[in-house]
């Protein structure tokens, strides 16, 4: 079952149509109606009380539902620019307050974009700790991720050879390329206090909001 709906941000002045898609559940395994209402609450922002900020209040739900959530409020707070600075950092946002609900310790979510002409990666906007400013690419998890243009999923960052160790209570990491036309954009980053913090359900939504901001983003 397909959904549409407006949403109108009056401090912005400006409106969007936001495209939320829901699976209609039979036998009452789950209560649609009521997973609705949890997920798209947010569709008349600045009316009725709401607030941008609303979009990262998540309770209640799946893993899956609440990193489809993060997919589709980046989507819909990305309509009103195509900043990448403005972007990144309320992604980075989503992500923290998302992965916080779901009681999974993140210690960091953020990004680190290419710098320039060089081969390296600088430090972009984040939530958490303070980090390292500049990774060579090819080096520690988000150089690989930056050279190979694949995801590196590590359940045990001590065992990942010439591992960055940023923080040192990091005990598992996801890095997800961002790359557009074939070249390296930068990577996002998401570090956990738990072993095994990461998995394929968290790559798959990660590399879809990694290609929503490919396309929402300028460089």
């Amino acid at each position: 079952m397909k959904m549409r709906h407006n949403w109108r941000c009056d401090k912005c002045h400006s409106s969007e149509r936001f495209k939320v898609e829901t699976s209609l559940f039979v036998n009452g395994a789950k209560d649609t109606q009521l997973l609705h209402n949890r997920r798209y609450s947010l569709n008349k922002m600045g009316e009725d009380g709401k607030h941008h900020a609303d979009y990262a209040n998540v309770t209640g739900l799946t893993k899956e539902e609440t990193l489809q959530h993060v997919v589709d409020s980046y989507e819909a707070l990305a309509a009103d620019t195509t900043n990448w600075v403005a972007n990144l950092s309320n992604c980075s946002s989503l992500l923290w307050h998302a992965y916080h609900s779901l009681n999974v310790p993140v210690n960091w979510t953020g990004f680190y974009v290419k710098n320039g002409d060089k081969n390296e990666l600088i430090l972009a906007p984040f939530q958490g700790k303070v980090a390292c400013q500049i990774i060579q690419i090819g080096k520690g998890v988000c150089g690989t991720a930056a050279s190979s243009h694949k995801t590196q999923v590590v359940p045990d960052v001590e065992k990942f050879p010439g591992h960055i160790a940023c923080d040192g209570e990091t005990k598992s990491e996801i890095v997800v390329p961002i790359v557009k036309d074939g070249k390296i954009l930068g990577v996002l980053d998401l570090d956990c206090l738990s072993l095994e913090g990461f998995d394929e359900i968290d790559q798959k939504y990660l590399e879809e909001l990694a290609d929503l901001i490919v396309k929402t983003c300028e460089w």
